[in-house]
């Protein structure tokens, strides 16, 4: 069944051969950008958790270009994000094709939206610009239509045509993948020098800070933070399961849980809690990226599924435990010494699949979460704890 899901469809074959023909086309002359200045763009169709794992490549960019401006197109759902960072000038948004959650038009609309955001992309004007997803050919299209003089990207079959600079693709780490594409700025940086990290707002701060008093928890009182909902459903680990971790994790570890979310994980953060014997806070849907930022810093440990959130806690530097099924840690991991980051996976044949969406078949077909016990989440959650103490 995945070799069949992986199976380049007719559709996508067309789409190829169109998405060739439009790439040999010569640029018309209002489409040629002449740079005065250094201006890069920097593009992300993706959600959070993808969106962190580019912000190295960033940090390494900024020092490199101290003076360049720098501007990231991003999904309106990552803006938030990628706006904390500094070393972003300016955070520019576009409803991605293929990302957005609203139902595409048409066959037609992917090429409109990408001709009308062209126009005004050519009216700020880029020197260069990076396409950080690896088969991300809509927004190597639009650099094309853009006029940007320098595209960089990788070499894969819809993505390198529109491309100046095509760098071939291999198998690792995003975060590894990412500093390969700005390294025509920064040259080769050791994975040991590479900085991940995200800035504290002390807003923010306060409100954890107020929101917590508020359950009668201290300002220096650690918690234990759990976030079990996902961008996928197959990815989810069992309800009960979580109830059973957070009661004992509560109880060894001497701290409270919190349970995290966005407002459509509320239902299962109150589920969890349900299930539970002791209390817990239910913080699903209360807060922005910031603040959940602060609140995985107060934790012991950030455990979770495969998800944004739990790379939000490595970047703070909150020791995590993350359940992966159909994802590759390989490539898509938490970042960080696998001493304090533990990942969780089962021995099952056909993971990692990287099939996130398996429509109609059932959950129970596709046991490569729900396969991991809570012995092993207890274990990696103590030994994650202990690198904090």
């Amino acid at each position: 069944m995945a070799q069949a899901f992986h199976t380049t469809q007719l559709k996508h074959r067309v789409r190829r051969a169109f998405l060739q023909t439009i790439a040999a086309l010569p640029p018309l002359p209002n489409q040629i950008y002449k740079p005065t200045k250094e201006r890069i763009l920097l593009i992300r169709p993706d959600h959070m958790g993808d969106v962190l794992l580019t912000t190295p490549a960033i940090h390494a960019l900024r020092a490199a270009r101290p003076k360049a401006e720098i501007h990231a197109l991003v999904g309106v759902w990552s803006a938030e994000v990628i706006a904390s960072y500094p070393e972003v000038d300016l955070t520019l948004t576009v409803p991605f094709t293929a990302f957005s959650r609203d139902p595409k038009q048409n066959w037609r609309s992917p090429y409109e939206l990408a001709l009308s955001t062209a126009r005004l992309l050519r009216i700020v004007g880029y020197s260069s610009a990076v396409i950080f997803r690896p088969d991300h050919w809509w927004g190597a299209l639009l650099a094309k239509l853009a006029g940007i003089p320098e595209r960089i990207g990788y070499d894969l079959p819809d993505v390198s045509p529109f491309l100046t600079n095509a760098l071939p693709h291999s198998a690792q780490h995003v975060v590894l993948q990412n500093m390969r594409l700005v390294e025509r700025w920064t040259g080769s940086i050791a994975p040991e020098d590479i900085i991940y990290d995200f800035p504290i707002d002390d807003d923010d701060r306060g409100y954890i800070d107020g929101y917590l008093e508020e359950w009668g928890i201290r300002r220096n009182q650690p918690v234990i933070a759990i976030h079990a909902g996902s961008g996928a459903s197959i990815k989810n680990w069992q309800d009960q399961k979580w109830a059973d971790v957070a009661d004992t994790l509560s109880e060894q570890l001497e701290a409270p849980v919190v349970l995290t979310g966005g407002d459509h994980e509320l239902a299962t953060a109150r589920n969890i809690a349900g299930l539970m014997k002791k209390r817990a806070i239910v913080m699903a849907g209360d807060t922005r990226i910031g603040q959940l930022a602060v609140l995985f810093g107060r934790a012991k440990v950030v455990l979770g599924v495969d998800s944004g959130p739990l790379h939000l806690a490595a970047a703070v530097g909150t020791p995590t435990v993350t359940l992966y099924g159909p994802a590759d840690p390989a490539e898509f991991g938490t970042w960080g010494s696998p001493q304090k980051h533990y990942i969780l996976t089962t021995p099952i044949g056909c993971r990692p699949c990287r099939i996130l969406d398996w429509q109609s078949d059932p959950p129970e077909y596709h046991p490569c979460v729900r396969d991991i016990t809570v012995g092993q989440v207890l274990d990696s959650a103590r030994r994650a704890a202990a690198e904090r103490a």
